[in-house]
C-alpha cells in the first residue's frame, strides 16, 4: 500500500481525508455508520464560548450542484462540549480539530484557551469567513488588520496550531494569505462558502430567513481549486494549505491536492454521500499504486510542475 500519511504543524495525519466543519457534527453522530479511526482528522462543528440557537427557519435551500445555508453556527458552546461531547471522541484514533467562532476577539481567544488541554484536539481552525452570522464571521477575515490581531493575539497564548479558514469573498484571496502568514498561522484553510441567495418563484420570496447564506457543493469547486492553486502558486510550501470547497470524489478532491493542498476537507457531500471520505481514501491510494508512487506528498503541488512557462 502507498503511504499516505503527511505531516503538518509537527502532527502526522494517516492520511489527507478531513471531514469539513458544519457537515459531520462533532463526529459521534457518524459513528453508527463507520469507523472514524480510517479518516485523517475530524474538524467539529463550530465552537463558540458561549451558546448559540443559530438563526431561524428556513437554513437550508438546495442548488444547482450544491446548497445554500443559513445555520448560524448553533453549537451548545465550549462548556458543555467538554462536558458531554469531548468524553465521547477521546477514545476515537484519530486527530480530531476544533473550529472556532467568537462574536469579538476576546470570545475566540477563550474558546481557544478552555481547550488547550483537550489531548483530543490537536488545532484550532479559526473561522473568519462565516457569511451566515450577524456577529464576527466575515468581520475578522475581510478585514486584514483585524485579522492580523485576532492571530497574533492568539498565537501568543495558545500552544497547539492555528489555521484560518479564509472566506473566498474578498478581492484578492492572496492578500489575506500573507497577512496569516505574516501573523504566524500554522495552515490556511480555503475556501469556506460563497454568498449565495435563492428566490422562491412560487411565494416571490427568498427562502432563506437571512435572506442570503453559503453556497456549498461541487458548484464551487472551480473557485475553490482556483484560490488554492494561486495561494501555493505565491507562497509555496512556506504554510501548508487545506483544500475544502466543491469536494464529492477522487477526481474532485486531487485537483485541490495537485493544486498545492496537503490535505482536503470533504463537506457537503457528507450530506448526499456519508461514504465519500472513504472513498476518496481508498481512491486516492488507487491512483498512486497505478503511477507507482510509494509516498502522497509527492503529489502535493504536483501540477505546477507540468505547467509550460511561456
Amino acid at each position: 500500500m502507498p503511504d499516505l500519511s503527511v505531516e503538518l504543524f509537527g502532527v502526522k495525519f494517516k492520511n489527507p481525508v478531513w471531514v469539513a466543519s458544519g457537515t459531520f457534527g462533532y463526529g459521534v453522530e457518524a459513528l453508527e455508520l463507520y469507523d472514524l479511526s480510517k479518516l485523517g482528522a475530524v474538524v467539529t462543528k463550530g465552537i463558540s464560548l458561549k451558546p448559540r440557537q443559530g438563526n431561524a427557519p428556513e437554513r437550508i435551500a438546495e442548488t444547482p450542484c450544491g446548497m445554500l445555508n443559513s445555520i448560524g453556527l448553533q453549537n451548545p458552546g465550549v462548556e458543555e462540549f467538554l462536558k458531554k461531547i469531548y468524553p465521547q471522541i477521546k477514545e476515537i484514533d484519530t486527530h480530531f480539530i476544533a473550529n472556532v467562532f467568537g462574536e469579538e476577539e476576546e470570545e475566540y481567544l477563550e474558546v481557544c484557551l478552555a481547550l488547550e488541554d483537550a489531548e483530543k484536539i490537536v488545532a484550532y481552525e479559526l473561522n473568519v469567513s462565516c457569511p451566515n452570522v450577524k456577529k464576527g464571521g466575515m468581520l475578522f477575515g475581510h478585514d486584514p488588520e483585524v485579522l492580523r490581531r485576532l492571530i497574533e493575539r492568539i498565537k501568543a497564548r495558545v500552544k497547539k496550531p492555528v489555521l484560518v479558514k479564509l472566506s473566498p469573498n474578498t478581492g484578492d484571496i492572496k492578500t489575506f494569505a500573507r497577512v496569516c502568514i505574516d501573523a504566524g498561522a500554522d495552515g490556511l484553510v480555503l475556501i469556506n462558502t460563497l454568498l449565495g441567495m435563492k428566490i422562491d418563484i412560487k411565494s416571490q420570496r427568498p427562502e432563506l430567513s437571512t435572506l442570503m447564506g453559503g453556497l456549498s457543493g461541487p458548484a464551487i469547486l472551480p473557485i475553490a481549486v482556483r484560490m488554492v492553486w494561486e495561494v501555493f502558486s505565491q507562497f509555496g510550501s512556506s504554510i501548508p494549505i487545506i483544500g475544502v470547497g466543491g469536494i464529492y470524489d477522487t477526481d474532485s478532491a486531487l485537483q485541490h491536492i495537485l493544486a498545492g493542498a496537503s490535505c482536503i476537507q470533504v463537506g457537503t457531500a457528507n450530506f448526499f454521500d456519508p461514504y465519500a471520505p472513504l472513498k476518496i481514501i481508498d481512491g486516492i491510494a488507487q491512483y498512486m499504486e497505478e503511477r507507482s508512487l510509494d509516498a502522497f506528498t509527492s503529489l502535493i503541488g504536483k501540477a505546477h510542475q507540468m505547467v509550460v512557462r511561456v
